[in-house]
């Protein structure tokens, strides 16, 4: 005779999740800050149950092809330690959805809470932004979140990635935004038309220099390496998009560039810059902006 199995309730799977998580010392950062609300998201996803109501459920009996689905979700985040968005293949900013897979970075961005503002005082009115231009663009959150903020603003987007591109095109496509939001595969700058100015540039670039390339965790490294590495410093990319963009610039427009944890080096490898730290939930050292008249060249 098969012994029952111990498992019954939403509340047994998010306690053995829980456990599991953090006995296996997992890393969390993909849209999870810690083992409970990882564990939560997974569950209520698997279950298809929405995924900001858990308490109602939690005493909900599940059938045992239910609890199957959970337990290999489960089993796949602790064996595999790949980020759980590449397990349910969506991500959330800011209230919006998109599609991700391992051909992309999970997105995560601190840009997107500045846009929430509008990029105020730096930007005026939202519906006098005309175009944007959007630079090492992964997943395609960044220009989608532009073109909901900035309601009369064409967004063109650029990645050197084939595979990325195919990943953002897909959520340009699941938004309808396609005669809004103009995706180049090149190098930066180089498959832009001839002479396209903007009046703003975003970029989340490769900023991650190589010592901390080497520290990060297995999560963190399923990710494609072309996305997060930025040479010794972090800053190989970083110095070439500030190189060019003042000849992309409108006079009046402004360039942001997301650096996480490399403050230290954007200071040391421009110490001339007019450099203008924005404060974000992580503090004051995160995203940086160079107007116009600041920019060389």
């Amino acid at each position: 005779m098969a012994t029952p199995s111990p498992l019954r309730t939403v509340r047994d799977l998010l306690r053995l999740a829980v456990s599991r998580f953090t006995a296996a010392k997992l890393s969390f950062g993909h849209g999870s800050a810690n083992a409970y609300d990882e564990a939560a998201y997974l569950v209520l996803h698997t279950l298809n149950l929405p995924l900001d109501t858990l308490d109602p459920f939690l005493d909900a009996r599940l059938l045992p092809e239910e609890i199957d689905a959970v337990m290999h979700v489960i089993d796949r985040r602790v064996n595999e330690r790949v980020p759980a968005a590449y397990i349910t293949h969506e991500a959330y900013m800011h209230g919006l959805r998109f599609y991700v897979d391992s051909r992309v970075i999970v997105p995560r961005s601190f840009i997107g809470e500045l846009m929430q503002e509008g990029l105020e005082p730096w930007i005026g009115e939202t519906s006098q932004v005309g175009p944007v231009l959007e630079l090492c663009t992964g997943s395609g959150c960044l220009p989608i979140l532009a073109a909901h903020v900035w309601p009369n603003a064409q967004v063109d987007t650029v990645d050197i990635s084939p595979d990325a591109l195919a990943v953002a095109r897909r959520n340009v496509a699941d938004y309808k935004m396609e005669d809004r939001i103009h995706l180049y595969e090149g190098d930066l700058y180089a498959p832009l038309p001839p002479g396209a100015t903007y009046d703003v540039i975003l970029t989340n670039p490769p900023y991650v220099n190589e010592a901390s390339m080497q520290a990060l965790p297995p999560e963190y490294l399923a990710e494609p390496r072309i996305a997060l590495a930025g040479g010794d410093d972090g800053m190989d990319v970083v110095r070439r998009i500030i190189a060019g963009a003042k000849a992309r610039l409108n006079p009046g427009g402004v360039l942001v560039v997301e650096i996480g944890n490399e403050h230290a080096n954007v200071e040391a490898a421009f110490p001339d810059l007019e450099i203008v730290w924005l404060p974000v939930s992580a503090g004051e050292e995160q995203v940086f902006l160079l107007t116009y008249d600041a920019l060389p060249g």
